[in-house]
Order: C-alpha cells, then sequence, then structure tokens
C-alpha cells in the first residue's frame, strides 16, 4: 500500500514526531511511505513554547518533507494538488488540536476528489482539553473528509461518536513509545542527577499546562514531606506563565528535595530522568490518554494518575500504579506514600512489563489495514 502520512515530524520536535516516527518505521515493513511535515506548524504568537524544532537527535531518523503551512490556505491547495498528483491509497493524519481542522480538510477534500485515496485520522483528541470557540466546526470540517478513524482511549471512543455516530473506526490502546533508548541503571541515573541513590523519587514528567495538574502535586508534597523523605522531579517546558509555580515552588521550602528542570528535553536525555524515578506521577485535572504512560511504561515504570478520561484503561489501580480522584492534593498524597510504604514497587514494576506488551504498533498498523483495505 501507498501511503502519505502528514503532521509533525522531525526537524520538529514533540511527543506526537517521536509517534509519527516509531508508526512510519513500522509502516515501512510492509508498506511505502511517505511523511509530509509542516514548515511552520504554529505561528510564533500562537506557540506558547521556546522553539518548535528538535534540539537534539532524533531518535528515529525518517525522511520528510516540510510542505504545511497550518496558517496558509492556498498552501493547503497546493499541499492538496501534490498529494493529489502522487495518488496515495492511504492519506493519514495524527489529530490533536482543532486550530488544524481547516488545513486537514482542505488537503483532504483535494487529495481524495475523483480519486481512490483513502484518508484516516489517528484522533489523540476529538474535544480539545483547552476549549476555544469554533473547536467543533473546525473538527466537523476535518471529518467530513476522512473515511475512517484511529481512537486510543473511550474517552475519545465516545467524544468521535458524539460527533460522528456513524464513524468507521477502531479502538487501539496508545502504543509504548521506543524511541528513547535502553535504561540505564537507577544508581547511575541518580548519581548523573545528584540525587541521593538511597531516596525514594517521582517523577513529573512533560509539557507545563493547566490541564497537567502540576500545581495539585506541588500542594502534596509537604504533606508528603511529613511522612517520609523523598525527591520530587519536575521536568519539562512550561507552556504557559511560570511566575506562579515559582512562587509556590519558594514557599514550600523543599529545598533540593524539590527539582525543577525548566526545558525541553531532547530525546537522548529522557532515560536519565526516567531511570532515576521509582514511580511517574500523572496528577491530570483532565485528560484523554497521555503518551507519557507509555514513555513510563517503556522504562517499566508504575504510574500514579489521576482519575480522568482514559487514565484508568491504562494505570491499572494496585497493579501497575494508583489512580487517585483529580485535583485533591490530600488523595495524591497518600497514594505517594501508601505506594513506597507498602513495598510493592518490585510487584508494580512486574505488572507493567506484563500489561505493556498489550501496546503494540504492530496491533496499530493491523487496525490500519483493516480499515482500509477491502
Amino acid at each position: 500500500m501507498k501511503i502519505t502520512l502528514i503532521g509533525t515530524a522531525y526537524p520538529l520536535r514533540g511527543g506526537i514526531a517521536h509517534y509519527n516516527a516509531i508508526l512510519v518505521q513500522h509502516l515501512k515493513t510492509h508498506h511505502h511511505v511517505e511523511v509530509i511535515t509542516f514548515k511552520r506548524q504554529y505561528p510564533k504568537l500562537l506557540f506558547p513554547g521556546r522553539s518548535q524544532e528538535e534540539t537534539g537527535s532524533p531518535g528515529i531518523p525518517i525522511e520528510t518533507t516540510q510542505l504545511v503551512d497550518s496558517i496558509n490556505p492556498f498552501n493547503w491547495i497546493r499541499v492538496g494538488l501534490i498529494v493529489r498528483r502522487n495518488r496515495p491509497d492511504l492519506l493519514i493524519f495524527k489529530y490533536w488540536l482543532p486550530f488544524f481542522g481547516a488545513c486537514f480538510g482542505t488537503i483532504s477534500a483535494i487529495a481524495r476528489w475523483r480519486t481512490k485515496t483513502k484518508v484516516l485520522f489517528i484522533c489523540d483528541n476529538v474535544v480539545p482539553h483547552e476549549h476555544r470557540p469554533g473547536d467543533k466546526l473546525l473538527t466537523r470540517f476535518a471529518f467530513h473528509f476522512a473515511d475512517a478513524y484511529i481512537v486510543q482511549s473511550g474517552q475519545v471512543e465516545r467524544d468521535l461518536l458524539l460527533l460522528k455516530p456513524d464513524a468507521r473506526y477502531r479502538m487501539v490502546p496508545h502504543p509504548v513509545y521506543e524511541i528513547f533508548g535502553k535504561p540505564m541503571s537507577q544508581y547511575e541515573a541518580r548519581i548523573k542527577l545528584h540525587i541521593p541513590p538511597e531516596k525514594p523519587t517521582i517523577l513529573f514528567f512533560g509539557y507545563i499546562r493547566p490541564y497537567k495538574g502540576l500545581m495539585t502535586l506541588l500542594d502534596a508534597l509537604p504533606i508528603v514531606a511529613r511522612e517520609m523523605d523523598l525527591t520530587t522531579l519536575v521536568v519539562g517546558e512550561f507552556y504557559e506563565d511560570e511566575k506562579p509555580y515559582r512562587e509556590k515552588v519558594a514557599s514550600l521550602a523543599l529545598g533540593d528535595r524539590l527539582r525543577v528542570v525548566s526545558e525541553y528535553v531532547p530525546n537522548e536525555d529522557v532515560a536519565l530522568y526516567f531511570s532515576a524515578a521509582d514511580v511517574v506521577v500523572l496528577p491530570y485535572l483532565s485528560a484523554t490518554q497521555s503518551g507519557i504512560v507509555q514513555i513510563a511504561y517503556n522504562f517499566d515504570k508504575p504510574v500514579i494518575a489521576t482519575n480522568v478520561g482514559g487514565l484508568p484503561e491504562v494505570v491499572i489501580h494496585q497493579r501497575t500504579g494508583l489512580i487517585v480522584p483529580p485535583n485533591d492534593p490530600q488523595a495524591l498524597a497518600k497514594a505517594i506514600v501508601e505506594f513506597f510504604q507498602s513495598g510493592w514497587l518490585s510487584e508494580y514494576t512486574a505488572h507493567v512489563r506484563e500489561e505493556k506488551k498489550k501496546y503494540s504498533w504492530d496491533r496499530l498498523v493491523e487496525a490500519i489495514e483493516e480499515l482500509v483495505v477491502p
């Protein structure tokens, strides 16, 4: 099958670029795949981070063509015509924000006009975490030209069926990320990070946005400190005003028990932070699914997460981690203490190794093939 994938890819950075690179690698074992990425993904005024480009290794190098300008309708027509001339059997989009709805919908409409090209959307979100006027309209426009969908959690499945009750789709859990290399020993990782090797350590990882619930975790730490001594790593670039967080951190007076690394982490450094941690904490206020869980599972790390969206579907309570109510510092603190004082760390880790076998890229590729091959 001849496939064109349009979306974030190297030299652009982030979890979606990583996802697309791994997916392309697996698709290429049986299909011919071309990747078209953005020459402008977000206007600088709308991008909350410092850079849109990868600063380190691509992880999995894939050949890409930078063609798409997300805010130029004339460009969308041009890209649509280029794809149409190439006549792919399948055009794949990774969909996570209605901001791209008009762009992706226009390209799809032109690419499939009087051709046999089918269009498939892999949906991270149907309803975005942070709502804006016009979201539904833009998503409806994009999906109007789609033939099939992949959803990766029950929440996204429900959102899709509310929008398109007759949607042809498959539900496939988000596969485990396998782009960040092998884990190092916990002792070595902690020495490199200047963390006491014997000290329990938790990790909050990823872009910092309001819905990620970092404030809830910060409020929980003094409660945890009354029961036990541990190190908290907060690692990720701020995608909102950093000042309230910095003020909160200063007020906690936790000293070196709280480490904040407020920058984007290159691919080659991700293993360092996950290897150093005993458990990954996701105190989200809302979610569909989270790629962070799949990075944690890649490194055999249990997860403490909140009961929102699709998180309880992949974090199995008292098996691969713990589930707590959202926006509840007391409950989160209690779960963190319970995790370390239960003595079940090795059992949780063993269950993670078993559970993550479900989340394979081959399963995703098979679902795509089932949807589009007659």
